[in-house]
């Protein structure tokens, strides 16, 4: 693999006989990409003065804009034994995710401008994939007091969070969504009831009840999303509801979207993947909160991304050390190192006819970029040149060699997988390449 710190230069390039597969524009074609300074000069036909460095053919391969990740935990401050900035962007490039959001539940929290600035500048001094920090919504995610939400954005912080951490207070909660309207500055939420949710490992069903594992009914996440639906709708913010699990959740954003309620949402590849009979015989691998859930659920997932209600695919990746997962199920630490694989795992999705590619791409690229105001996620002349090239039918292994990411914890660790990032760009830089 190719270590853009060993010296090499960044060059101008021409992408020749690639399928660009361009959402945002409605590009579905094989063209030649050009790219000089760092930016797209064009598509198609080369300008006049371009005259590059290096031709990459990409003949039966994909082109791509940058994947754009809502949901990535990098584990730096505070749990670097875990994963560094600098291991995870740079894994994340190897997955074609050129742009990543960071949740505030860092250590210490993202509550105040140093920490985002910190944060920031140790991606850029990585020089890998782009970070972005979402600020605290209350002071050390407590729930209890408001965060200076406008310094937050300020510095940075492409919205505002309270990351797993649930706030009760109602009231609270409303004038935090006042307070972020005020400003334009979107609300990321995990909705969930924190009493109903109570210590529970798995989803409330035949799987829990085999086990005798504790439980978490999907009311704790559909209290929660009609909950903070109704303050999104008398507050005036613009919110986005994270990593829904359930379809009842999804129903309800769907009819709060027709009402025409300022409300994204995204859903984790691994909810569009897997079932709670993923989890087996205790298999901790397939720990994550919210749980996977049924089968129904996760068409019901699905469906909202066909029907585009739910906007966006995401990795929720969460890397851990090698014996995180080694406790009792209920002890097990939560949940799956997936940037490396966000890419190869969606696109199966397209290969076995569930979903379009277009709406697979536009749901990790254009969609999340826009959400979180970020410009990026597509292919424009004059744009910078962030990109992929994606191989569908290179066949790997996730192992110790090819992943990259400081986490090992994931059930497709030691798995053949098929379609394969061969080279990600970042601004016209090649950060990666096989």
């Amino acid at each position: 693999m190719y270590d853009k710190r060993a010296g090499m230069p960044t060059v101008d390039l021409t992408i020749r006989n690639g399928n660009l597969v361009d959402p945002a524009n409605g590009i579905n074609a094989v063209t030649d990409l050009h790219i000089g300074d760092g930016m797209i000069k064009a598509i198609g036909l080369p300008p006049s003065d371009h005259s590059p460095e290096r031709i990459v053919d990409a003949e039966n391969q994909y082109v791509f804009p940058g994947i754009v990740d809502l949901c990535t935990r990098l584990r730096e401050p505070g749990e670097e034994y875990k994963a560094t900035i600098l291991s995870e962007t740079r894994a994340a490039c190897s997955g074609g995710i050129t742009s990543m959001v960071c949740p505030p539940d860092t250590f210490p929290i993202i509550d105040t401008p140093a920490m985002a600035h910190m944060v920031q500048n140790r991606a850029q001094a990585a020089g890998f994939a782009s970070v972005h920090p979402l600020g605290a919504l209350t002071i050390g995610l407590r729930g209890e007091q408001l965060t200076d939400m406008a310094t937050l954005a300020d510095a940075g912080c492409i919205g505002v969070s309270n990351a797993l951490v649930s706030v009760e207070n109602s009231l609270l909660m409303r004038r935090a969504m006042q307070y972020a309207s005020t400003y334009d500055i979107p609300v990321f939420l995990t909705p969930k009831d924190s009493w109903l949710q109570g210590n529970g490992v798995v989803h409330e069903g035949r799987i829990s009840t085999r086990l005798g594992l504790p439980a978490i009914p999907e009311a704790a996440e559909t209290v929660g999303v009609a909950r903070d639906l109704a303050l999104v709708e008398t507050s005036g913010a613009t919110a986005h509801i994270a990593m829904v699990s359930c379809r009842r959740s999804v129903d309800k954003i769907r009819a709060a979207q027709n009402r025409n309620i300022p409300v994204t949402a995204s859903a984790s590849i691994n909810h569009l993947l897997c079932t709670e009979d993923n989890i087996g015989e205790f298999d901790a691998q397939y720990k994550v909160i919210p749980p996977l859930r049924t089968e129904s659920d996760r068409q019901g997932l699905i469906a909202g991304i066909v029907d585009g209600h739910v906007a966006v695919i995401c990795s929720d990746h969460q890397p851990h050390g090698a014996d995180a997962k080694l406790a009792p199920f209920s002890e097990a630490a939560i949940g799956i190192a997936g940037i490396d694989t966000l890419l190869t795992l969606a696109y199966t999705l397209v290969r076995d006819g569930i979903i379009d590619l277009e709406t697979v791409i536009s749901a990790m690229t254009d969609n999340p970029a826009r959400i979180a105001g970020l410009d990026c996620g597509k292919l424009n002349s004059g744009s910078p040149a962030d990109l992929c090239i994606f191989d569908p039918d290179k066949p790997w292994q996730l192992n110790e060699q090819t992943m990259q990411s400081q986490g090992r914890n994931s059930p497709w660790y030691g798995t053949d997988l098929v379609g394969k990032v061969t080279m990600t760009l970042k601004r016209g830089e090649i950060v990666y390449e096989t």
